[in-house]
């Protein structure tokens, strides 16, 4: 993808930011993400905490060591100094997981105003899954039920296949009605009303980074649903291009660090002991699920805390900017997905 030619600027910019600015990202099937402009930097967030102590000139190791400081002890407001624009499109039930996060400004795709594109997400294979039966919101890993595969393990291939075809069938005849309907000159906004969830939509999303961090923590962990994850992934890695020291501090401190209870803080503080030089074990100490009770921690918050004393692999989310693309190419296939021969057609670009 060229590059945009480069203008001078006042404004305070990040080269890895502006390598990205404006290139599409594709997310699932047909969605993406697209970061189309940001204000500030982590030099921002360094210049409005020492606010009252004037700025000057800083080290990077200054500046990473105060980022960090703000971000340990959750003192959130410098974070909100910077701002990032987002372009997206995802499946309206990803975007009504999505606005549940009242802490952005949002102008969405209007179905009254334009024709949507007859875009559909079809889950692959791989994240076909059963109901989870522990986890009301949640996808299993294991099934003995009818139709699954010998083992039991996830649905077998003949099945998802069936599902496919019947999702195939729901959003063959929504689409033929919906394009049978705009034909006739009925309003797009009846038009619209039987669309599936499974339809994408699209928005221009703007955030500050302390709430984007606050999001991609909650969207980017393993208990989210799937396809969401798949936005948080790469809007975590554009934030890391606009802000690569609070990225990292957030990447330690909430992706991999949790917080203790007082009850975990008790159980740990009977293994281990502190002293000036350092920390100690106990010598000759354990702690069975039994004694963990009697810390105050239930069943779960025992599982809980086993989970955070085993943590997982650091994630990575770097972008691949070889698959990055431009946006006159999104825009014309989104054009491409609109109902042909309707009235006054129009819409579909971003």
């Amino acid at each position: 993808m060229a590059s945009p030619p480069v203008h001078q600027t006042r404004r305070p910019t990040v080269p890895a930011a502006e390598e990205i600015l404006g290139g599409y990202f594709r997310v699932l099937d047909h969605g993406f993400v697209a970061l189309v402009d940001y204000m500030g930097t982590d030099d921002d967030v360094e210049r409005a905490a020492r606010v009252s102590y004037g700025y000057g000139t800083r080290k990077v190791s200054q500046t990473r060591g105060l980022v960090r400081y703000l971000r340990r002890h959750l003192h959130t407001t410098p974070s909100e100094m910077v701002e990032l624009k987002f372009h997206c499109a995802m499946p309206i039930f990803v975007a009504r997981q999505w606005i549940r996060h009242r802490t952005a400004s949002v102008n969405e795709y209007s179905g009254r105003y334009s024709l949507m594109p007859l875009l559909f997400y079809k889950p692959e294979e791989e994240h076909f899954a059963l109901q989870s039966p522990s986890n009301n919101q949640g996808r299993a890993k294991q099934s003995a039920l009818p139709g699954f595969d010998a083992d039991g393990l996830a649905p077998s291939s003949d099945f998802y296949r069936e599902s496919v075809e019947r999702w195939n069938a729901v959003r063959s005849r929504a689409a033929a009605d919906y394009t049978w309907l705009v034909e006739n000159d009925v309003a797009r906004e009846l038009a619209r009303i039987d669309l599936p969830l499974s339809t994408y939509t699209q928005w221009y999303w703007k955030i500050d980074l302390h709430n984007l961090l606050h999001f991609l923590t909650l969207r980017v962990d393993p208990h989210a649903q799937w396809e969401i994850q798949e936005y948080g992934r790469v809007m975590a890695g554009m934030a890391k291009r606009v802000a690569p020291l609070s990225y990292e501090a957030w990447i330690d401190y909430q992706v991999m660090g949790s917080r203790l209870s007082r009850g975990e803080i008790n159980a740990l503080a009977r293994l281990v002991s502190v002293a000036d030089d350092g920390l100690a074990a106990r010598p000759g100490t354990t702690l069975s699920d039994d004694d963990l009770a009697q810390c105050g921690l239930s069943p779960r918050e025992v599982r809980e805390l086993k989970a955070k004393l085993e943590p997982g692999p650091v994630p990575e989310f770097d972008l691949d900017l070889d698959k990055m693309r431009d946006a006159a190419e999104v825009a014309e296939e989104m054009q491409a997905a609109v109902p042909r021969g309707a009235a006054g057609a129009g819409g579909g670009t971003p």
